[in-house]
């Protein structure tokens, strides 16, 4: 009898903990977005930015869950200007994928590697990419960059008069979130 009360006493204390836990869970959003895309080409190298995006995740203990974050293809821009944006657009299949999403179960605070599902041009990937999560007050720091091959997501190499650009990019990802 003694040892059911204890098991009992024992379950009611956990189950409070794990209440406790899921009520400290803390919905975060982005203030602030920053993604820059950047390759080669035999002419130049070259770098698209982009400020807008929507980044969402649940702070739970030492990591982000349920994380997500979409950017809109066409708010991406150029620094060498319209041409490169149109060629870039349809490389990435704006019309019919306007966005650039991806998606993982959680991101540990500190540095780690996470783990998720990239979506460009419509096409899907399971990716792991290396990312540094800092917290500072109320206030979470996200950076990330990962280096990946346009004809892994099933797109064609933008180019110009015959002159295509590498299939290489690097993706490089702030995201401050509160």
């Amino acid at each position: 009898m003694r040892t059911t009360k204890n098991l009992i006493t024992m379950l009611m204390a956990m189950g409070t903990l794990g209440i406790a836990q899921l009520s400290n869970a803390q919905k975060i959003t982005q203030k602030t977005t920053a993604v820059t895309i950047s390759g080669t080409s035999p002419m130049h190298d070259w770098e698209m930015k982009g400020a807008t995006g929507t980044f969402t995740g649940t702070v739970a203990g030492n990591a982000i869950t349920n994380v997500s974050f979409t950017v809109p293809v066409k708010t991406l821009k150029a620094a060498k200007g319209k041409t490169m944006e149109k060629k870039a657009y349809e490389a990435l299949k704006s019309e019919k994928a306007p966005n650039v999403t991806f998606t993982a179960s959680s991101i540990n605070i500190g540095k780690s590697n996470v783990s998720g599902k990239l979506t460009i041009a419509g096409t899907s990937k399971n990716v792991s990419f290396p990312v540094a999560v800092a917290k500072k007050g109320e206030t979470y720091v996200i950076d990330g960059s990962e280096t990946i091959k346009l004809s892994e997501f099933g797109m064609e190499r933008p180019g110009f008069m015959g002159i295509k650009t590498g299939d290489v990019v690097t993706v490089k990802v702030n995201v401050v979130a509160e």
